[in-house]
């Protein structure tokens, strides 16, 4: 696995193609991304009723279960690590030997919270900060976007609110949400992201967490079916931003467009 996707053009079919490898064969990059949207809301809904467990360890281990669930059929390289840097927009986002460091850095905060006792802008403002390591780890070469949505969605199960990523609930569109996003990356040369942009956007999305449905009363798998957004945990949807090459030796959201990187088909 590491020789074989051990730089930027070893994930596409051939250099300087557009076209990540796939399992499906498809070489088609609306087909993929069609395909590979299915595939992931089909594994993502399975998670969330509870068909495909996830052990709740709330590390490394937990997102790499998650991304390995989502993206297992499509990707060879589903729950590895990327061993390329990545940037997207005005986002750089951590070196790979970096990666470690900041999931490490993201499971400490979560375990170190006191969740059950928090208020609501006590929980916006923590789960904003482990967002911010998850985001810029940005551990995985596609999917960072869903797996982190529906990590952190599996860590507010630990508080008394939950995370409801549908704008028509919360006003937070895509486009507020991309641009927190890239906000909360580290400034130049340092390591710590900054999570401050993010807290009214999670708090925005934070609602109370109703009592959970018995899971042997009729209906009640149909029931949380028809309570699941489309935007719990894949918003951004597939195909709508491109990602670049990394270019810097070190942390920074501040790096400037390049003229003649090629973007590929990544999806957050």
């Amino acid at each position: 696995m590491a020789s074989r996707f051990a730089s930027w053009d070893s994930y596409f079919w051939e250099t300087g193609g557009s076209v990540l490898r796939n399992l499906y064969g498809e070489r088609d990059g609306a087909a993929l991304a069609q395909r590979e949207y299915s595939e992931t809301t089909k594994q993502q809904v399975k998670i969330e009723l509870g068909l495909t467990p996830i052990p709740r360890t709330y590390d490394a281990e937990h997102m790499r279960a998650i991304h390995r669930q989502l993206f297992g059929n499509v990707y060879e390289w589903a729950g590895e690590y990327r061993m390329v840097g990545i940037r997207k927009n005005l986002s750089e986002f951590a070196q790979p030997g970096d990666v470690p460091r900041y999931l490490s850095d993201a499971g400490r905060i979560v375990r170190g919270a006191q969740w059950s006792t928090m208020n609501r802008d006590q929980f916006a403002a923590t789960a904003a900060e482990v967002f911010a390591y998850v985001n810029q780890a940005h551990p995985f070469r596609e999917g960072n976007g869903r797996m982190g949505k529906l990590f952190m969605q599996q860590v507010s199960e630990l508080s008394s609110y939950r995370i409801d990523y549908n704008p028509a609930v919360s006003g937070v569109t895509p486009e507020i949400w991309n641009q927190v996003s890239m906000l909360s990356g580290p400034d130049r040369g340092r390591y710590e992201p900054q999570s401050a942009s993010l807290v009214p956007v999670f708090r925005a999305m934070t609602v109370e967490r109703p009592p959970a449905p018995q899971a042997s009363a009729p209906g009640a798998s149909t029931a949380l079916w028809r309570d699941r957004s489309p935007y719990r945990a894949s918003f951004p949807r597939p195909a709508t931003a491109a990602t670049k090459p990394g270019t810097s030796a070190g942390p920074t959201n501040r790096a400037t467009q390049t003229p003649g990187r090629r973007p590929d088909v990544g999806r957050d």
